[in-house]
């Protein structure tokens, strides 16, 4: 019984890595989430980074010092060019990403995209086009994946202890004022886009593609940004299985009160747990998470004690996919190709949102 415990509570969660961790990054952009995710996650995994490029020198020397990187590039050419760089972290506004992107795979490197990919659908496609063009692997940035309770879910949800899959829930509700990024402030496609889209993209992930999403956006009175900060997505997956993703940033109450929560249920099980990120922010706490699965025990809730965050260790995960994909000769699991279809729901749910119905997937792919 000892034995087989231990094998239940081991969930494979942790991000896996490249066996070769001397292949090259070079990164482009210096904003705070390379400083506070990228590379501090690249360094507990142990990857090389060769250089960084911002159009703000002095902010990539800043983080070149304090992060023991060899080389800060004039032009972002010059790092294009660099033959120690395999691997290109776009760290930028999803308005320039496609232009960058498609001039790194033109380039002969492979990339990992920020999410979201673009600003329209169209130009999210043109970055799978230029992968598949120059015939280079591209990985979007969806993190979220790897986080320890996500990634937990979805080793359970493989072994089949939840039997058919039922429905999928996260909400969140907590205090982040997205004015304090004066980018984001006259972002009129706002939480969707640059909150909810890890959701859509965590719960696809586990669930498979949907249907369709029907979704509702709403501000708060005062707000300084013009763009949606509460949502709800309904999300209709084939047969009886559905999802529901609620989103509130604006909680007027203590952190005592915030809650930033997932449950995945199904004909045999349950999973229950916390996004230990969202509490405390920005330092965070580990996940939690609870699974109960009559296909394993009848009558006992299973509490494994997870390590590591979403931020900053879930970024391991997303590159080292993309390296190991690299090596093993086979497409990443987050590719920019996979990735098309998270950005269906996404501008699926603003134009639900405009006019006030489902809208299919099918509908932003033919679109």
């Amino acid at each position: 019984m000892g034995a087989l415990l231990t094998n239940w509570l081991d969930l494979d969660y942790r991000p896996a890595l490249p066996q070769n961790k001397e292949m090259g990054i070079g990164i482009i952009g210096a904003g705070e989430i390379v400083e506070a995710c990228h590379l501090p996650a690249y360094r507990m995994g142990g990857l090389r980074v060769v250089g960084i490029f911002d159009l703000n020198r002095e902010r990539a020397e800043q983080l070149a010092a304090k992060f023991g990187i060899a080389k800060v590039y004039r032009e972002l050419d010059e790092l294009l060019l660099d033959a120690e760089v395999r691997f290109v972290d776009l760290a930028v506004p999803a308005k320039v990403q496609p232009g960058i992107a498609e001039r790194a795979a033109a380039a002969g490197k492979h990339i990992l995209c920020q999410k979201p990919l673009a600003e329209s659908y169209g130009e999210a496609v043109r970055i799978a086009e230029a992968c598949a063009k120059h015939g280079i692997k591209g990985a979007a940035n969806q993190q979220m994946r790897w986080s320890p309770g996500i990634r937990a879910s979805r080793t359970i949800i493989q072994r089949g202890w939840l039997g058919e899959l039922l429905q999928a829930t996260i909400q969140v509700n907590v205090k982040q004022d997205f004015a304090n990024w004066g980018w984001l402030r006259e972002m009129p496609t706002l939480e969707f886009m640059y909150h909810s889209i890890h959701y859509m993209d965590a719960i696809r992930f586990l669930f498979g593609p949907p249907e369709y999403v029907y979704a509702d956006g709403a501000r708060f009175p005062g707000q300084q940004t013009i763009g949606e900060t509460r949502t709800l997505l309904h999300v209709k997956f084939p047969g009886e299985s559905r999802g529901l993703i609620h989103d509130n940033h604006n909680h007027i109450a203590g952190e005592d009160d915030w809650f930033a929560t997932y449950r995945f249920e199904g004909t045999e099980g349950i999973i229950k747990g916390t996004n230990g990120s969202l509490y405390n922010y920005p330092v965070g706490r580990e996940d939690t998470l609870s699974f109960h699965s009559k296909l394993v025990h009848e009558d006992y809730w299973f509490n494994p004690r997870l390590h590591g965050k979403w931020f900053p260790h879930a970024f391991m995960g997303t590159m080292g996919e993309l390296m190991r994909a690299v090596e093993e000769e086979r497409e990443p699991e987050n590719s920019v190709e996979d990735n098309l279809k998270t950005m269906q729901m996404v501008f699926g749910a603003y134009l639900s949102v405009q006019e006030n119905r489902p809208v299919t997937l099918a509908e932003i792919a033919n679109s």
